[in-house]
């Protein structure tokens, strides 16, 4: 008997290949397949990532333990010891914060710090706003203008300090020579005690408004014009759209070159020890040349270890204020 022939017979449904069940089938299986590959390769990726990690890490960590922890630590270590150059050491613990509290010339060069980074800060922000609000208005050669402002500003300080001293020799200076000129009597400058602060606030004014300046400039440029349209329609005065729309605009910069002048103004040393040394006496030494002879001058570096802990402080404690300010008017 012969067979039926197989092509005959009917066979067992399959779903089509191109049909949306079929797709969906294969979609699936594949994203399934992703799935699980890519959750056996994360973990491999996270470790090849840390591993990677650790290189970029490790350098930086080192650097930053070298050059500040270490010295930090070994500063604090000094300032509980009687140490001397060239000398042993010895434990004395709180006794170098102790003497520093009772001793007048470290008292009094706090005073004159203070006094100095008053008025290195105040007059520049006052004079560095003056020349933005002047140079951000449109008159000719505005450019060549600003050049020359701001050229005081690329010297270095050593530099500005000994031209500023040749200026300011009573006999020999040009500056009691212009004096004599307009008639009026010469100065002592930086050779008399109750001078001296201001003779040498008056270099670092000269140095530093440029710098002022520039960080106003470029927030007076920031500033929108809608609120100076509409404060012309209404009619006010170019003092009401300074005091009511350009200041409260421009704080959060005033506040940027208030920070800035006043770490510089507390860091300040070459300038001053170049022209006075901290003379004359001990009329302009102020905590950074106090600290330098206490190290280098009489070799007694744990005693100047304790000055820079307390230098420190305050100039932590200032930059929690200047960092507070800027946050209220950043928020307001």
């Amino acid at each position: 008997m012969s067979r039926p022939n197989s092509a005959a017979r009917p066979r067992p449904s399959a779903p089509c290949s191109n049909s949306p069940n079929g797709r969906a089938d294969r979609v699936a299986g594949t994203t399934a397949t992703l799935d699980g590959a890519a959750a056996g390769s994360a973990p491999r990726r996270r470790r090849n990532y840390a591993r990677q990690y650790w290189w970029f890490v490790v350098p930086c960590g080192a650097v930053v333990l070298a050059t500040i922890i270490f010295p930090w630590v070994f500063t604090l270590w000094m300032s509980a010891h009687e140490y001397r150059l060239g000398g042993g050491s010895s434990w004395v613990g709180f006794a170098n914060y102790a003497k520093l509290v009772s001793d007048e010339r470290f008292l009094l060069s706090i005073v004159r710090t203070l006094y100095f980074t008053a008025l290195s800060v105040l007059i520049p922000m006052v004079l560095g706003l003056l020349a933005a609000l002047a140079f951000h208005r449109k008159f000719p050669l505005r450019g060549l203008a600003r050049t020359i402002f701001i050229l005081p500003m690329m010297a270095t300080p050593v530099a500005v300090a000994l031209v500023w001293t040749m200026m300011f020799h009573p006999q020999l200076g040009v500056l009691n020579w212009l004096l004599q000129q307009m008639g009026i009597p010469p100065s002592m400058w930086v050779y008399e005690a109750s001078s001296v602060i201001p003779t040498l606030v008056m270099v670092e004014v000269w140095h530093w408004t440029p710098l002022v300046m520039l960080i106003l400039l470029g927030g007076l440029a920031s500033l929108p014009i809608d609120p100076y349209e509409a404060a012309k329609i209404d009619g006010a005065t170019p003092w009401q759209a300074f005091r009511h729309i350009t200041l409260p605009l421009l704080a959060p910069f005033l506040v940027v070159a208030l920070i800035i002048r006043t770490i510089d103004a507390l860091k300040a040393f070459d300038t001053i020890y170049v022209i006075t040394q901290g003379g004359p006496g001990t009329a302009s030494e102020t905590i950074n040349i106090f600290l330098y002879l206490q190290a280098f001058a009489y070799y007694n570096l744990g005693y100047a270890s304790a000055v820079v802990v307390v230098f420190f402080t305050i100039i932590i404690a200032l930059a929690m204020v200047l960092l507070w300010t800027r946050a209220r008017v950043k928020d307001s």
